[in-house]
């Protein structure tokens, strides 16, 4: 990960915590106690984004940060916790971003366009980070899965309470909401994957068709995705 994009991202979630009728709040997460810590869960994601998951090291980390053996030890017992630190802010992180830009929507619709477009922008800012949350967590075990797993199922809750719309006029399969967010997340990972640099928010027009699509018909999803066309 790029040490200017993270920056940009990771500071882009400051101040982001509106709550109300927005992306659903993260679990609280331990803070990050030192600057040392900061750059070593940077380091960490810059490192599984740029190799992958299995080529990274704690050597790679430390010459990614510039810090000794001690100050990683000092933090963590291995990899593998490191890693799971690291993705787990990393992904409060955006989510926070995501969370931000919703707070200033009122309509679902509206809170779905501005927070998904603020997360697309920061995966076309950031692809490194990208790569080391969700094309990388494959390889680091059970426990990082079952926290993507949790992740997918709070933006799915989001996304399903538009059956709860005065204007909604479809009601879809409870799955339904499942198969959104698995649709978006393979369409994602597999550019990651592919190691594209950008067009992520280009994604937007289309992933809002096929949220609105479900539970507003098409004269409101084709609406929706020329709304995110111009957005």
């Amino acid at each position: 990960m790029g040490k200017q994009a993270a920056t940009k991202v990771l500071a882009g979630a400051e101040g982001t915590g509106a709550t109300g009728k927005s992306f659903p709040e993260a679990p609280a997460l331990r803070l990050v106690s030192s600057p040392k810590r900061q750059r070593i869960l940077e380091g960490m994601l810059e490192a599984v984004g740029t190799g992958g998951y299995d080529a990274a090291s704690v050597r790679t980390v430390l010459d990614n940060t510039g810090l000794y053996r001690q100050a990683f030890y000092d933090n963590f017992a291995d990899k593998e916790e490191c890693y799971l630190a690291a993705f787990a802010l990393g992904v409060s992180q955006l989510e926070a971003v995501a969370r931000g830009a919703a707070a200033r929507e009122d309509s679902w619709q509206g809170r779905l366009r501005a927070g998904l477009g603020a997360l697309l922008e920061a995966l076309d800012a950031d692809p490194v980070l990208g790569r080391a949350l969700i094309v990388e967590v494959h390889g680091a075990g059970p426990v990082a899965l079952q926290t993507r797993s949790e992740v997918m199922k709070r933006i799915a809750d989001f996304i399903d309470s538009a059956r709860e719309s005065e204007i909604g006029s479809e009601s879809p399969p409870p799955i339904a909401a499942e198969g959104i967010v698995a649709g978006m997340h393979a369409v994602i990972h597999a550019k990651l994957a592919a190691g594209e640099e950008g067009g992520f928010r280009e994604l937007l027009p289309d992933f809002m068709y096929f949220a609105v699509l479900p539970y507003f018909g098409s004269d409101v999803a084709d609406a929706e995705m020329k709304k995110a066309t111009t957005a």
